[in-house]
């Protein structure tokens, strides 16, 4: 391959006049990613009205990097931006044709399944996927393509008019280039839709220096290029007359030049009256004008193109124009004669396409709305008997009017759920609310809604509870286990819409109209799961004594039961009931020390809610190794299935959390930012932010990083007001904390009492979970010690109500802290000793050091420095040193 500067290839070709410097910053591109196969990828953004010189521009770079690297082409197209994944497909069809099954799979690795069938090579594994996980395995199955095709240029044409999926695949691509090797150029107009802006507004984010919107030719720039395409011997008034007509815009002025050379008309100025009636054929109803003069099959061939849209397949052309073969092929060379159609482009070889997006336009608007409306039926059907499934079809019948059709519902049904399973859920709404629309009959109308509004669950509560309230009100309506499991749905969608009360209103409603069984059970569950996720709860006792008298009776025969002593071990933990109840009551909700079937951490029954209040359960009481392995079944199970938006964001926290139990500050710190990572990528201000953040801000506490965790706290807006469901840590405390260790006291002390309060309106609290008091008690000592002992004295009654080696070893050495003399000595011997015993070895480096601090004991402070080393907790080391050091008084 040749690998020559782009100064000897930027001369072939025709010229592209005034679109020098535009063209030097790709070419400039292209020099540095062919230099070196380490460099940098990088990305340049052409933007400009239509006809402006963008696709001409990405042609020339396409010429000159045909002889020096690898390229891969696509297009966007008016008619097909409902099609998922289009776009991305196109610019990988070269590479994956050209790789068997098995070279496929290697280069994918485990990505194969999760992108394979959004790319159509392979399968559905059953399962709704991800969006988020379907994106990431995109970008990481292109960046391995890239790698093996060194040095690769991407070109995306008309990107304003790509599918959603393929921008937003785009822009999450955009952010690797520093560490790939290829360049992408992307053409496109302001796009007119809000999210296809948002993502192309990343993209240009992205982009390399020094391009800038296109502008329109200059009259000299006009007047050249009349020139070089008629003659010298065009004059000046015929060229300023070109430049009028058509007001410098490239496309204009090359078509307008073909028609003069087609007319024989003589460019002088007596010719330039003429220029403006040729210029309106090259254009909306003169080209569609023209069109109609090479006959009716041509136009029809015409029509079957525009509607068929980009990578226009001849037979299937054909096939919708109602033509033969040969009718199709003298249509296909009239329309090439024209330069209404081109073959090939864009990695299509055996593909028709349209010269220019203008016309096809043009060509597309001109058709008939009637006829076009049933083109777009017979497009369907001939997509369908092409062996294509109902995915494919359905971006035809979005386009087809209501008609009461039975079987339309059906194939947009069956369309959805094929969106769904490869990850393109905006695709499937757009076929269920067509479907909608037709409308369905009405046994099936509540059926409709209900897949409609799962269908938007992850992406758009409001909508959400729209379709499922429908849902549940339409008569005839949902009955049995698909009511109920519509009724849980609708409740999460409300929960997570900030409706909780309704949420709960719904559930007490349906709940009592069921019998005694399994059924009325899980409503009872899911109305105990989001009181008990409730922070501003006013009768958290009554509900603790209620949810008690039930789960108390059960055994854990069957999933509802099984929840419901999650439930109960969960609020047992948080109120500091005894920690072996609640680890007991945990167990048995396992079957074998497994979860259940249906209870799987992907399992849409029951939701991942309840699990991590199972992990919590444990975590909180001293079972760090069960939390551990529960916690990371769940990041292996999302991973695995290509999950990593909010699922697996979630239980990186979780999983950072142990981290941080156990003492291994570092690892914790690790994880919790990954999680951030992943949930900055969901969304901002969502309530997985304030758990990882919270737990973040605990972490870089103890590592003595209080500057890094007020950074985290600024970011992520951690402070009032709080959200409406309860945070792992307890947020309060945790804020508490910070504000004591950035030296805002009387701050910190008062968000410390708001804890306090929130405690005693829930009649009790884990000291672990919500460990505000020893707080609250160390930071009034010098000003309130009668207050602080109170405190204190409070929070070992708790500790040891609850009775885990960790709370009453922190309570006790909370205690010594108050204390002077032997007293102090003796608590500090405790609180080490329970602390050793306790899988928190963080707590015990902090124990070790504060006894070596109290007793002046070389040995005790050694101890905990080497403790404190291993944790990763920094500023406790630093301190422990720092007292080695200075030696006085040590022995």
């Amino acid at each position: 391959m040749t690998q020559g500067r782009h100064t000897d290839a930027a001369s072939a070709g025709p010229p592209l006049w005034e679109r020098e410097s535009e063209l030097d910053v790709s070419l400039r591109a292209l020099d540095d990613l062919c230099g070196d196969a380490a460099s940098s990828g990088s990305l340049v953004v052409y933007k400009g009205e239509a006809g402006i010189g963008k696709t001409a521009l990405l042609g020339r770079v396409r010429e000159i990097a045909s002889g020096r690297a690898t390229v891969w082409s696509a297009r966007g197209g008016e008619t097909v931006t409902s099609v998922p994944f289009n776009v991305v497909r196109q610019l990988l069809h070269p590479a994956l044709l050209a790789l068997s099954e098995e070279e496929t799979r290697e280069y994918f690795g485990d990505w194969y399944d999760i992108a394979g069938p959004a790319l159509g090579i392979s399968e559905p594994t059953g399962r709704q996927a991800d969006p988020q996980g379907v994106r990431d395995g995109l970008v990481a199955a292109v960046s391995r393509l890239a790698r093996l095709h060194w040095p690769l240029v991407i070109l995306i044409d008309d990107a304003h008019w790509a599918d959603l999926e393929t921008l937003e695949w785009l822009a999450a691509f955009a952010e690797r280039l520093d560490d790939l090797p290829v360049l992408v150029v992307v053409a496109q107009r302001d796009p007119e839709q809000e999210a296809a802006a948002v993502c192309l507004e990343a993209v240009a984010a992205a982009a390399r220096p020094g391009t800038a919107r296109l502008r329109a030719l200059t009259p000299d720039a006009t007047a050249g290029l009349t020139r070089a395409t008629l003659g010298e011997h065009a004059d000046d008034p015929f060229c300023r007359e070109v430049w009028a007509v058509t007001g410098g815009n490239p496309y204009e002025t090359v078509e307008l030049l073909a028609k003069v050379q087609d007319s024989d008309l003589s460019p002088e100025e007596e010719s330039a009256a003429e220029l403006r009636a040729l210029n309106k054929s090259a254009r909306g109803r003169g080209l569609v004008a023209r069109l109609e003069g090479l006959g009716s099959e041509a136009t029809r061939f015409a029509w079957a193109a525009a509607i068929l849209g980009t990578r226009i397949d001849p037979g299937l052309a054909a096939l919708l124009a109602g033509l033969n073969p040969e009718q199709a092929g003298r249509c296909a060379e009239r329309l090439r004669a024209a330069r209404i159609l081109t073959d090939g482009g864009y990695g299509a070889e055996t593909a028709l396409e349209f010269v220019h997006p203008l016309i096809a336009s043009a060509v597309y608007d001109a058709i008939p709305p009637a006829t076009r409306t049933a083109m777009h039926g017979q497009a369907a059907w001939a997509v369908t008997a092409s062996g294509h499934g109902p995915a494919a079809a359905s971006r035809h019948l979005l386009e087809v009017h209501p008609d009461d059709d039975p079987e339309l519902v059906e194939q947009m049904r069956a369309a959805a759920r094929e969106h769904l399973a490869v990850g393109a859920p905006d695709a499937a709404r757009r076929c269920l609310e067509r479907a909608l629309q037709e409308p369905p009959l009405p046994d099936i109308r509540p059926q409709l809604l209900y897949e409609l509004g799962c269908a938007t669950l992850l992406t758009s509560p409001a909508t959400t509870i729209k379709h499922l309230d429908a849902a549940l009100d339409t008569t005839p309506g949902l009955v049995g286990d698909l009511r109920v499991d519509a009724v849980c749905r609708l409740s999460q969608a409300l929960v997570h819409n900030d409706q909780l009360e309704e949420a709960l209103r719904l559930i007490d409603s349906e709940a009592d109209l069921l019998d005694p069984g399994p059924a009325r059970l899980r409503l009872q569950a899911v109305h105990f799961m989001w009181e008990g996720i409730h922070a501003g709860e006013e009768d958290s006792p009554g509900r603790s004594r209620n949810l008690a008298a039930i789960a108390d009776q059960l055994t854990g025969r069957d999933n509802p039961e099984r929840v419901l002593l999650i439930l109960r071990a969960f609020d047992a933990m948080a109120r500091g009931e005894n920690a072996e109840e609640v680890v007991e009551r945990c167990d048995r909700a396992l079957v074998n020390g497994r979860l259940a079937p249906g209870l799987g951490w992907r399992d849409p029954e029951w939701g991942f809610e309840v699990l991590a209040m199972l992990g919590s359960a444990y975590l909180f009481a001293d079972r760090l190794d069960r939390a551990e392995s529960l916690f990371a079944g769940a990041v292996r199970e999302y991973e695995t299935a290509g999950w990593s938006g909010g699922h697996l964001a979630i239980a990186h926290a979780f999983v950072g959390y142990v981290h941080r139990r156990r003492g291994r500050l570092t690892d914790a710190e690790a994880f919790l930012r990954e999680s951030l990572r992943l949930a900055d990528r969901v969304g901002h201000g969502l309530p997985m932010h304030w758990d990882a953040a919270c737990m973040l801000i605990e972490t870089l506490l103890a590592r003595g990083k209080a500057e890094e965790a007020e950074t985290i706290a600024d970011r992520y807006a951690f402070g009032p007001p709080y959200p409406s469901t309860i945070v792992l840590p307890d947020a309060h405390s945790v804020r508490g904390r910070l504000l004591l260790a950035t030296g805002r006291v009387e701050e910190g002390i008062n968000e410390l009492e708001t804890a306090a309060k929130a405690a005693t309106a829930r009649g009790g609290h884990n000291t672990i979970m919500a460990p505000w008091a020893c707080d609250l008690a160390r930071a009034l000592a010098p000003t309130d010690p009668r207050r602080a002992a109170e405190l204190v004295a409070e929070a070992r009654v708790q500790a040891e109500r609850f009775g885990t080696d960790t709370a009453i070893g922190e309570a006790l050495r909370c205690a010594a802290a108050l204390e002077t003399g032997q007293k102090q000595l003796t608590l500090y011997a405790k609180a080490v000793t329970y602390l050793e015993a306790s899988p928190c070895a963080y707590e015990h480096a902090l124990a070790r050091v504060e006894y070596g601090m109290a007793a002046r004991s070389i040995s005790e402070l050694n101890r905990g420095l080497t403790l404190a080393r291993a944790c990763g907790a920094d500023g406790l080391a630093a301190r422990a040193r720092e007292v080695l050091d200075t030696g006085r008084g040590l022995r």
